[in-house]
């Protein structure tokens, strides 16, 4: 027997609580592609905040997701510590030139403001906004960037990687500053209407950095930022593997986490079952090709192995739908969600 129909909330909810919704959440995080949306270029579709609210509303309904995405573009942090942010014409806008040259810089970066810079200000309107709007009936998230993959942008990767091997104190100096930054920006967040943060570290993933490297620097980061959001949280790995870090994030009190497509989805499902609820993990730079049938195919194979019991919110993997997906993909997806995203699943039993 299928169950009653919930709202967005109600499932997104759910899956949280590691208990079976009506079918699995889709979770389409759309943030420049609202711009492909609306025929604007990235940047101006970005100075738009009501523009952005209503976009957001429109792909919600017309793609039937079940949350709202506040993320704009990576880069909006180093924006609001003054860096440069280069846009381009059809993918994610790219930080500029870094704004730490050295590590004596670190001395003297000032934390913005929040209040008084403009481009968190445009995200804080666009999250009302939707506030105002939804109510309580669909979830809206936002994003913040961990204090400790930041410095990627912050600095540049191979300077960053120099201060965390090789200079520990002003490494731990420019954690304290990006810690009391990324707690009020989040906070900021759900104070203006967001349900939840996402917080993307793609640093902490076995990808990039040993377990015992993480235990003793991102892990200990998260810890101190996590325990002052005023809110629930889960983790963004950016499409990076989860699998080697799966316990430490429960250990945070994540109610979700990313996996990617290199993670094993059946050995990531057993870790994590009535532990911790999945978002993935679908692959977004394969998306772009899909026919009808690997539509349909990709679905159900994440689905199948990931969804039952719940505890599945079925998305794309790094946190943004690449402005290349069509229309007709992004449809067939909802399709898909539709026809075999429906509890109890039964359609696994014969497969």
């Amino acid at each position: 027997m299928s169950k009653q129909t919930m709202t967005s909330m109600e499932r997104f909810v759910a899956s949280l609580l590691l208990k079976t919704p009506d079918k699995v959440p889709l979770c389409l995080f759309f943030s420049s592609y609202g711009a492909k949306e609306q025929q604007l270029s990235i940047k101006e579709y970005f100075k738009q905040p009501e523009l952005v609210a209503k976009t957001q509303l429109h792909l919600q309904q017309k793609y039937k997701t079940d949350c709202l995405y506040t993320f704009s573009y990576a880069p909006l942090e180093i924006e609001a510590f003054g860096g440069e942010v280069l846009f381009s014409q059809d993918g994610p806008p790219n930080a500029g030139e870094p704004i730490i040259k050295n590590d004596l810089d670190i001395n003297n970066l000032e934390l913005p403001k929040i209040s008084q810079t403009p481009c968190l200000l445009r995200t804080l309107e666009v999250t009302s906004k939707l506030k105002i709007a939804v109510k309580e009936t669909v979830p809206i998230i936002g994003v913040v960037m961990s204090p400790f993959s930041l410095p990627i942008m912050q600095m540049g990767f191979e300077n960053y990687l120099n201060l965390l091997y090789l200079n520990k104190p002003y490494f731990l100096k420019l954690m304290h500053k990006n810690i009391e930054f990324c707690t009020a920006w989040a906070n900021a967040q759900l104070k203006a209407g967001a349900t939840t943060i996402f917080y993307f570290d793609p640093l902490s993933s076995g990808d990039f950095i040993t377990r015992n490297l993480f235990l003793s620097t991102g892990y200990k980061v998260a810890q101190k930022t996590l325990s002052h959001i005023n809110g629930f949280y889960g983790v963004n790995t950016a499409s990076a593997k989860v699998t080697a870090i799966l316990e430490d994030l429960i250990n945070l009190e994540a109610k979700y986490v990313s996996f990617s497509t290199n993670d094993d989805i059946v050995s990531i499902k057993q870790a994590a079952a009535k532990r911790i609820c999945l978002v993935g993990n679908l692959n977004g730079i394969k998306m772009v090709n899909w026919s009808e049938a690997e539509i349909v195919s990709n679905v159900k194979t994440v689905i199948k192995h990931a969804g039952r019991d719940g505890g599945l919110m079925l998305a794309e993997s790094h946190g943004e739908i690449p402005w290349q997906v069509s229309e007709k993909v992004l449809l067939g997806i909802s399709a898909a969600v539709e026809e075999f995203g429906r509890y109890p699943l039964t359609w696994c039993n014969h497969e």
